[in-house]
């Protein structure tokens, strides 16, 4: 989701993801500078994927280093740099003739060198398109949602076809558009830049001969709107409401006046929406803790959801499904027990960098996950929060901390939920609380000496990792202590039988 930044409550410009699946969620703070000519950047593949043992990353290339790079953060998928942008990432693979072998960028590398490189989102997104055209994209179609502390926009990139570096064109397709400053965009595995306003300059960016292929290929007639979505992405993956229902359920809870219908793969919502309300952060967090409650879709019903009301759905191969029903799957809530990590971000425009640009990031899924702020000045991280194996138990990791939780309470969901949601609110609305008064005294900090405020910033982001990272391995042991063979131990140490 992104919110341009006269949707939001305080004025902020939000951007926020869930990374669903098994991706890097270990966050590297990989320090700007300036560097000399003839320096290298080395390019790696599958970089998202870094903590599989199976997928192991090596190196595919390399290209000539800038002249000047700012301090970013790196993750499954970039998401943050010290100058306040802030980028959302989802997959949508695209059509099978745009892959690309000889291509050297994957969208997580366009997104370390986008960080690196630009102080806006406009100049991300002209970075990442020159380097997908120069250098080839090799990746499966993505959509990258990217906020400054003034603008919000979409990009989307996919692949050239057959090419190489010796091809007379571009190595990339791709498109932008700005989102309205009093509007919303939500997208979900799918391409979502419609027609391209090709005499708009000032909201609209897109690749070199983007029409020349689709035209050869008789996917576009000259003539015709050019929409990006229909050309590049014509049938997403997945049964024919996978991606649209998570779209549709977040138009729903962010602007519930206007009764969205529920459309299949095919048909398209609008690029952007104005909200109901003006949007806060903790409105954005509690949209991503939904399980279609309340809908026809409510994964807490239903005999899939056993006796305890459980919203989470197991991945089931096609060979043991019904006949008949090869084709279907699971409703995808907003909230994945899969989920890697999520954050939602703000990007402020009245703030000096270092205090403006703030992510609240959490591990595993966003429904039992708690949301710490990381301030985009901040030179260093706890190491639970950087390190941590996936494949094997590891206590040193927090990710291993909020994974224990999501899991532990499948046993009594209707129960645990209610206390882990408790407690989750407790650390949040603390860090909410303090957030005016720590931002207040890091810019007077600021306008003595910014390298106190960024020194006050990385002692009050880490100490505030800590206590959560900490405190959510003590529930961890709580919970498993006080839920147990079917019954709970109550306050007096008795075990009690709750029933079904």
């Amino acid at each position: 989701m992104g919110v341009g930044k006269d949707a939001s409550a305080d004025g902020s410009v939000l951007v926020s993801h869930t990374c669903d699946g098994w991706y890097d969620q270990r966050i590297q703070i990989i320090p700007g500078g300036t560097h000399k000519p003839g320096e290298m950047v080395d390019i790696y593949n599958i970089l998202c994927i870094a903590t599989r043992p199976d997928r192991p990353v090596k190196k595919v290339g390399e290209i000539p280093q800038a002249e000047k790079t700012y301090t970013y953060f790196h993750i499954g998928y970039p998401f943050m740099n010290d100058q306040q942008v802030m980028m959302a990432e989802f997959t949508w693979s695209g059509r099978d003739e745009l892959g690309s072998p000889e291509g050297l960028m994957y969208i997580e590398n366009l997104e370390d060198l986008g960080l690196a490189r630009a102080a806006t989102a406009r100049e991300a997104i002209a970075v990442m398109g020159s380097l997908a055209e120069k250098h080839g994209y090799a990746d499966g179609g993505e959509t990258l949602v990217i906020g400054d502390p003034k603008e919000l926009w979409v990009f989307e990139v996919c692949g050239p076809g057959l090419w190489n570096k010796e091809s007379d064109r571009p190595g990339a397709h791709w498109a932008a558009r700005r989102v309205p400053d009093d509007q919303v965009f939500v997208g979900a595995n799918r391409a979502r830049i419609g027609e391209i306003n090709f005499d708009d300059k000032e909201n609209f960016m897109y690749s070199t001969d983007i029409t020349k292929l689709p035209e050869q290929m008789g996917w576009w007639k000259k003539g015709e709107p050019f929409h990006f979505a229909n050309v590049f992405n014509p049938e997403p993956y997945g049964y024919p409401y996978y991606q649209a229902r998570r779209e549709w359920r977040m138009l729903s809870l962010i602007a519930p006046s206007k009764t969205f219908e529920v459309l299949d793969e095919y048909e398209h919502y609008p690029f952007s929406i104005v909200p109901d309300k003006k949007l806060k952060i903790q409105d954005i967090m509690n949209v991503y803790s939904d399980h279609l409650e309340g809908t026809d879709y409510d994964l807490t019903k239903g005999p899939a959801a056993g006796p305890f009301g459980n919203p989470n759905r197991w991945p089931t191969p096609a060979s043991v499904r019904p006949e008949g029903k090869k084709g279907l799957d699971w409703e995808r809530p907003l909230a994945m027990y899969r989920c890697s990590y999520s954050f939602v971000s703000q990007s402020r425009d009245w703030l000096p960098n270092p205090v403006g640009g703030v992510l609240w990031f959490g591990e595993d899924s966003p429904d039992t996950t708690v949301f710490v702020p990381i301030y985009c000045g901040v030179i260093e991280l706890p190491k639970p929060w950087t390190t941590g194996k996936r494949h094997v138990y590891d206590r040193d990791s927090a990710w291993w901390a909020f994974n224990l939780v999501n899991n532990w309470a499948n046993l009594r969901w209707n129960a645990m939920y209610a206390e882990i949601r408790e407690k989750k609110a407790g650390f949040e609305n603390v860090f909410f609380e303090k957030q005016a008064e720590v931002e207040k005294k890091a810019v007077e900090l600021y306008k003595n000496d910014p390298s106190q405020a960024v020194k006050y910033l990385t002692e009050y982001t880490n100490d505030a990792m800590n206590k959560v990272e900490k405190g959510w391995w003590d529930f961890a042991f709580h919970l498993i202590g006080k839920y147990q063979d079917g019954g709970v131990i109550n306050e007096e140490g008795k075990q009690v039988s709750v029933g079904y």
